[in-house]
């Protein structure tokens, strides 16, 4: 189960002064066909603990919604949230939107408690606009980049839910917009929408010309 370790050892280091300053960042969608990427920032007060807070992946639909409601009601947590749209990631790539909206819901933490040091899940981000670090697996290890995974994935789980209604021949409320098959016979059948990424190879290549 994930920690404050890192958090802790951020703080021994002085990469930041207290938990205040701490910033665990995740992301959900980067595979997905349609829909946005999700990106989410959180700050844990010190000391803080969960019993069933963990990376959102292992855990069920209702768990993580039990633990996303848990999050936004605590008065004691500050996170913030931000989604890179579909046309953002054609026109600069599906990495670099990620790491975009990740920048931008660090930004809506910084500045009220001294400068902030984020703890992003995965690889370090090369000219991430705060000081940083990666760490691979980081919603399994950390408990602030595990809470940012439980809000990037609700978030966005809430708003393929949505495209469903708006899109119901689709079938977004089954698969959030990952490839199954029955999405990918979807678009063959119906064709792309505008929240489909017009740069991913299973979309691109319904829109070529035949010769």
């Amino acid at each position: 189960m994930p920690d404050l370790s890192y958090e802790k050892a951020a703080i021994k280091r002085g990469d930041a002064l207290s938990f205040a300053q701490i910033v665990g960042i995740d992301e959900a969608g980067r595979g997905p066909l349609a829909g946005p990427v999700s990106a989410a920032a959180v700050i844990l007060p010190k000391g803080y603990s969960h019993d069933l807070l963990d990376d959102s992946k292992k855990l069920s639909e209702k768990k993580r919604e039990l633990i996303y409601q848990d999050i936004i009601s605590d008065k004691r947590i500050r996170w913030a949230h931000s989604f890179a749209e579909p046309e953002e990631i054609d026109r600069i790539n599906i990495l670099k939107a990620t790491h975009a909206a990740m920048a931008r819901a660090a930004a809506e933490l910084d500045g009220d408690d001294g400068e902030i040091y984020c703890l992003i899940d995965g690889l370090a981000v090369k000219n991430f606009p705060f000081a940083s670090e990666g760490i691979v697996k980081g919603d399994s290890k950390s408990l602030s980049i595990a809470a940012a995974s439980i809000i990037a994935k609700v978030t966005r789980d809430k708003k393929m839910l949505e495209y469903a209604e708006e899109f119901p021949e689709y079938g977004f409320e089954r698969h959030k917009g990952y490839g199954t098959k029955f999405h990918i016979e979807a678009l063959q059948k119906h064709g792309p929408t505008k929240i489909h990424r017009q740069s991913f190879a299973p979309v691109a290549q319904l829109t070529l010309p035949l010769d």
